[in-house]
Formats: C-alpha cells, structure tokens, sequence
C-alpha cells in the first residue's frame, strides 16, 4: 500500500471510529447466578475430610472469589439436587444459595435474605464424599443485589445498602425492584440475580441492564 492510499485508509477508519455511539456508561452487567454452597472450614473438612482445601476451577468476575472442583448433594424433606458446586474462599459460616424453584424441589422454605443473614433461615443437609452436614439453618434465596466499586457507587450516586430499581431490556423486559446495592473497593460493577429470575427476564451472563 502507497503513502496516499495508507493516509486515506487510516482517514477512514479514524471517522468510523468518531461516528460510533458513545459506549452506555449507565450500563450494568448481569452475572447469573446458579444454586451454590460457601463452606465454612469446620463443615469443609467433615464433607470431605480433615485434610480437604478447596480446590480453584475458575476465577469468578468478582475478584478473590471462584468456583471449585469440589461438588455436594443438596437433601431435603422432598428430594435431593445432585452436583451443587462449591465457591471460594471459605467462609466464616456456610451459606446454601439456591433459586426458589430448587426450594420447591427440595421441599425447603428458604426466606429472600441478603447474603450473610443466615439466622432462622431454612435448614438443609450437605452430603460429601467424606460425610454429611446436617445444619439447622443455611439455605436462602438470596435477595438480588448489585456489586459496586466504590468508584461507581459515587457515578451512579448510591451507598452500601441502598435499594434501587432495575429495568432489563429485550423481548421480555422488565423491572426489578428491590435491588441491594453493595459497595466495596473489592468489587467489580455487576448486578447478581438467580436462575429463576434471569429466566422470567429473558437475562443471560453478560447482558446489561440499567437503574431506573
């Protein structure tokens, strides 16, 4: 390619460039969130041993947190879902977050609670390879809520622990009320829903949606 026919593609380019649309900086990204367990260390080493460390599969988008290789069976007073996947690090107490069709499948009544708010939440049985965990509570559907840098937080004007609206886009559009706004320097932006309710949205790991 000549001098003049380099300066007129690079011209070229330059202007598609400059007539795109300004990227939507009010845009919000929606991960998915599939029935999942936290362990504590205590319940960690009586389902898979004393000896047991949880083992990394993948980073997850929040940073420090990821999924394991380690899988458990969810038992309740009416069924039992297999290949429940464990996510890391561990935690202080173990934590069942299941969707509210998992609920009916297992017969349990899990209450709509911020992660973390375990107390007379619903109980559950936990079965390892090593044993099993009967705890007395543990299992919630957790509420929806949106990770915030403390960078964002100051864009879109909001505080740890607000609640917010969401409208999500698309053929079966519609708004979440209610949303738990989390803010930390740990954070990455994304807004968490469960199974259940990215698919009465039509929502999948990816897609953005954006305050009301």
């Amino acid at each position: 390619m000549d001098k003049d026919r380099l300066i007129a593609f690079i011209t070229e380019e330059v202007s598609k460039q400059l007539k795109k649309p300004p990227a939507d900086r009010s845009a919000i990204p929606v991960g998915v969130s599939n029935r999942h367990i936290h362990l504590s260390r205590g319940d960690l080493k009586a389902l898979f041993g004393p000896t047991a460390q949880l083992k990394k599969m993948k980073d997850l988008s929040q940073p420090g947190q990821f999924a394991c290789e380690e899988k458990v069976i969810l038992a309740g007073p009416k069924g039992v879902i297999e290949h429940v996947r464990v996510l890391g690090p561990e935690r202080r107490q173990t934590q069942v977050e299941l969707s509210p069709g998992d609920c009916v499948k297992l017969g349990v009544r899990a209450p709509v609670r911020d992660s973390g708010d375990l107390q007379a939440s619903a109980p559950i049985t936990l079965i390892g390879p090593a044993g099993v965990v009967a705890l007395p509570n543990g299992a919630i559907v957790a509420t929806r809520h949106i990770h915030m840098h403390t960078a964002d937080a100051v864009k879109f004007g909001k505080k740890n622990g607000d609640r917010v609206s969401v409208k999500t886009a698309g053929a079966r559009s519609l708004v979440f009320n209610e949303v738990l706004v989390r803010v930390s320097g740990d954070f990455a932006l994304e807004m968490h829903v469960d199974l259940d309710e990215a698919n009465a949205a039509g929502l999948r790991n990816g897609d953005t949606v954006e305050l009301v």
